[in-house]
This record gives C-alpha cells, sequence and structure tokens, in this order.
C-alpha cells in the first residue's frame, strides 16, 4: 500500500517582515534585547518569546531599517492604518529607534542610508521628531567628518 507523501508546507510570511529584527521588538515591548529569546514572524503578526513574557506585535507597529527593500504604498497603507489609534503619526518609539540607530553609525554611507530611511516614513513623524533626527543626522555628520581627518 503506497502512503500519498505530504504536501510541501510553505510558510507565507508578511512582507513586513523585512524590518522586523530584535532590537525594534525590544524597544517596542519596553525590554532589554537579551531578554527577548525568540522572534517569529509569522503571516499577521510576530510571535516574541521571552525572559516572562509571549505576546504579539503587529507588523505595522515596526519602524522600516537600512539593509532592506524600502517601504512601499503597501507598508505606508499599513502603517496609516495601524496609526489610527496614534492620532495618524508613528509611536514614540520609532523617534526613540531611529534616534538611537542614527548615534550608533559608523560610516556616511550608513548615516546617508538611514536617512533615506528617514525620508520615506518623515510623513508620519510630529514635526518636532524630525526637527531633531536632523539634527541628530547634522551631528553624526560632523562626527563621521572630523574623526575621517
Amino acid at each position: 500500500m503506497l502512503l500519498a507523501s505530504p504536501k510541501p508546507t510553505t510558510v507565507v510570511t508578511n512582507p513586513q517582515s523585512r524590518f522586523v529584527t530584535k532590537s525594534a521588538v525590544a524597544m517596542h515591548l519596553k525590554r532589554s534585547p537579551d531578554e527577548i529569546y525568540k522572534v517569529n514572524c509569522w503571516r499577521y503578526v510576530v510571535h516574541v518569546v521571552g525572559k516572562k513574557t509571549s505576546t504579539f506585535v503587529s507588523y505595522a507597529d515596526l519602524p522600516p531599517i537600512v539593509g532592506v527593500a524600502l517601504p512601499n504604498h503597501r507598508d505606508v497603507r499599513a502603517w496609516r492604518k495601524r496609526w489610527k489609534k496614534y492620532d495618524q503619526i508613528a509611536p514614540l518609539f520609532w523617534h526613540n529607534f531611529y534616534a538611537e540607530k542614527l548615534r550608533q553609525v559608523q560610516t556616511m554611507e550608513e548615516l546617508q542610508a538611514w536617512e533615506e530611511v528617514l525620508s520615506y516614513v518623515g510623513f508620519g513623524l510630529p514635526e518636532s521628531s524630525r526637527i531633531e533626527l536632523e539634527g541628530i543626522c547634522a551631528e553624526m555628520t560632523h562626527f563621521l567628518f572630523s574623526h575621517a581627518a
């Protein structure tokens, strides 16, 4: 008797899974990255397992990052829908996330990559956040140029 072979399983993840990082999830959950043990990208949500926690995070809660495809219209639509609960702006954690990432840059190319990402999400940040992040970019530009000489 022949048994039918099992159908191959295909894992379908959300296109926004490219923005999922342990550091972003940890910051969103107000935890240390060391307290996050496992991050699973499922089709509609991110499942996070960590120290004394097991929770779900929406893909639309996580900010875009460098090193992956830039945000597109589908991403923007998901963020706008999610931000309805934040008065149509990105949550404060996005500002903190980008401020931290900008302060960690090591090269001008890396800084320019983060500036490009910010140009795609600037519409969702309050003006005060945009001004502060532009100031950090200027500081880092000065810092990188002064250490390159």
